[in-house]
C-alpha cells in the first residue's frame, strides 16, 4: 500500500511541496471566510509572520493575492481588513454625499486638483462649449467611514458655474451647485464599463495598478443645458450594479437612457 500524501495541518505553515505563501493564503482564506465580519482587521504582517513562522515577504506575497481577490481590502495608514460587502451602484441621480449617508455611512471628499482650463475634445463637445473655451476641471477622491471608494475627475461648464473652485469643493457638487446657482441637474446620459486601474488611479485607491475597476461616464444637464461631464472610478471590490431591463428598444440611433449614479 502507497503511503498516503502528506496534507499539512490546517493552521500551520509547513516545509514540504506547498509553498508557503499558499499555505499561509489558505489559512487567511479560511479565516476570512468563516470567523471574519466584513470591515474587521486582520493581524499585522508582523504578527502573522511570527504567529505562522513565515518571513515577512511570504505574508505580504499571501495578503497581495487575497487583495486582488477581494476578499480582503488595503487600507492607506491603517492596515488590511476584510473586504466590506459590495454595495449596489443605483442609477439615479444622486450625489455621492447623499447615497453613501442613506447608506449610514460618513462621506468625505479629498480634492486632488482643481483648475479652469481648456477641456479636450470630447468634453467640450459634451458641455457645448466653443473651440479653446474653458471649463472648471475638477479630480477628487470620494471616501466612505474613512475607506477610499472612487476617484472623480469631472468638467464643468465655468459659464453656467462662475466661480465654482472657490466653494467648498469638499462638500457635494449638486449641492453647491443647486443653493450658489440654482442649477439641479435633472437629467444625464450614463455609460458604463469595467477596466484596469492605471497607476495614477490604482495610487489614490491604494490598490495594485490593473486592479479591477467599474468606471462611469456622466453627462448631466439642467433644463435641457450640459452642466457636467464626469468620469469615475469605483472599486470592483466594493461595487456591484444591478439593472433592470426589459424588451423594449431606443430608437435608431439613440443610446439607452440612463440616470446618474453620484
Amino acid at each position: 500500500m502507497s503511503a498516503a500524501a502528506h496534507v499539512p495541518p490546517p493552521d500551520r505553515v509547513v516545509n514540504g511541496p506547498t509553498p508557503k505563501h499558499a499555505q499561509l493564503r489558505e489559512i487567511l482564506r479560511r479565516t476570512v471566510e468563516r470567523e471574519l465580519p466584513p470591515g474587521a482587521p486582520i493581524p499585522s504582517e508582523r504578527e502573522l509572520a511570527q504567529r505562522y513562522g513565515v518571513s515577512r515577504l511570504t505574508v505580504r506575497s499571501a495578503i497581495g493575492k487575497l487583495v486582488e481577490e477581494g476578499l480582503l481590502a488595503r487600507v492607506r495608514g491603517k492596515g488590511t481588513f476584510t473586504a466590506a460587502r459590495r454595495m449596489e451602484l443605483q442609477l439615479y441621480l444622486m450625489s455621492f454625499t447623499d447615497d453613501m449617508r442613506r447608506r449610514g455611512l460618513t462621506p468625505t471628499t479629498e480634492v486632488v486638483s482643481a483648475a479652469t482650463e481648456v477641456p479636450p475634445t470630447a468634453s467640450a463637445h459634451a458641455l457645448g462649449l466653443a473651440e479653446g473655451a474653458t471649463a472648471h476641471h475638477l479630480v477628487r477622491l470620494r471616501h466612505a467611514d474613512g475607506v477610499p471608494l472612487a476617484v472623480e475627475r469631472g468638467w464643468y461648464h465655468a459659464g453656467r458655474a462662475p466661480g465654482l473652485l472657490g466653494l467648498d469643493l469638499t462638500q457635494s457638487i449638486y449641492s453647491q451647485l443647486a443653493e450658489t446657482y440654482g442649477v439641479r441637474p435633472d437629467q444625464a446620459w450614463q455609460t458604463v464599463w469595467a477596466e484596469g486601474a492605471d497607476r495614477e488611479t490604482a495610487r489614490l485607491l491604494g490598490m495594485r495598478a490593473g486592479s479591477p475597476l467599474l468606471v462611469f461616464r456622466r453627462v448631466s444637464s439642467a433644463n435641457g443645458d450640459p452642466i457636467e461631464d464626469i468620469t469615475s472610478w469605483y472599486r470592483g471590490d466594493h461595487y456591484q450594479v444591478t439593472m433592470q431591463l426589459d424588451r423594449n428598444t431606443p430608437e435608431p440611433g439613440q443610446p439607452p437612457h440612463y440616470g446618474g449614479s453620484r
